[in-house]
């Protein structure tokens, strides 16, 4: 799969022991499977050609051989079996200096919701070695517990203004207890990324901490349904994913499970720019109650 989907010009990053399509992040391969995280389906070669490409199945084969001449791949190394890594949380720095200064000063997250989710315990500054051991890594955790208040996820956003910033969930957590916060209300709002979680509650930061909020860390379903469960008190669903095609596509999705499973009060909150940091970040002016009049 890797080295077709290269022959075809696409590019392919580096996530975990994963690679994932430039074009279509929620799309990731390994060998010769492929899975869509948004979809939460995937297959093999045959069926990732018929999907993303359109193709028949004769066509599908005939592509992958490369004509009717065929054309030859190396192999897929055969890989031992892997034991399932156990979760652990990241080293953390003796200071959150450079955490402060990249959510404050270059994302504009307010200080006062970042100093609750930092008194929290939910959000920290690691300080992370890199393979060969010649640097050092800094960045910031976002840190999802379960019911009992264990850590069983962390999000990791790399601490950096420059170059395509580096975004990665800890090896062995669990996609269930993402970044969320609990609140009192019958609201859940629901995000993609911590960031664009954090970016929405300084543009509306009134009364937040009454309402509950989860960053699905991508756009699974998983940590939606797991707040659902736990709290069957929240009722209204506000599905705030980015301004893309990718978000719009997700939003389809997961308002569908929702109405599936019974809840009538959906709502969709879309950013005006492409995601919730970019709106804060904008020189525009915000609606104050904009929130309040969707919903």
């Amino acid at each position: 799969m890797e080295q077709f989907l290269l022959r075809q010009g696409e590019k392919l990053l580096p996530s975990g022991r994963e690679k994932r399509l430039a074009s279509d992040r929620s799309i990731t391969v390994r060998g010769n499977h492929w899975y869509d995280h948004a979809e939460e389906k995937g297959g093999g070669p045959i069926s990732f050609m018929r999907k993303f490409y359109g193709l028949t199945y004769p066509e599908a084969v005939l592509k992958l051989l490369g004509g009717e001449q065929g054309i030859s791949y190396e192999p897929v190394r055969q890989q031992k079996q892997e034991e399932k890594k156990s979760f652990a949380l990241p080293p953390a720095s003796p200071t959150m200096r450079r955490l402060y200064a990249y959510l404050l000063q270059h994302r504009g997250i307010s200080r006062e919701v970042l100093d609750a989710f930092v008194h929290a315990k939910l959000i920290y500054e690691s300080v992370e070695p890199s393979r060969d051991g010649s640097k050092v890594h800094h960045n910031a955790v976002f840190i999802g517990t379960d019911e009992h208040g264990v850590a069983r996820h962390a999000h990791r956003r790399g601490l950096y203004t420059f170059g395509e910033g580096f975004k990665r969930n800890v090896t062995g957590c669990d996609p269930c207890y993402s970044f969320h916060h609990c609140g009192t209300s019958d609201r859940l709002y629901v995000f993609e990324a911590p960031i664009d979680l954090l970016s929405f509650l300084s543009i509306y930061p009134q009364d937040w901490q009454e309402h509950s909020y989860v960053s699905l860390c991508g756009t699974s379903q998983h940590a939606l349904m797991w707040m659902l469960e736990q709290n069957p008190a929240l009722q209204k669903i506000a599905l705030c994913l980015d301004n893309d095609a990718a978000g719009v596509k997700a939003t389809a999705r997961l308002t569908e499970s929702l109405q599936e499973k019974g809840y009538e009060q959906i709502g969709v909150l879309t950013p005006k720019h492409k995601d919730w940091n970019e709106d804060l970040t904008s020189d525009e002016p915000t609606v104050e109650n904009e929130v309040t009049m969707t919903m």
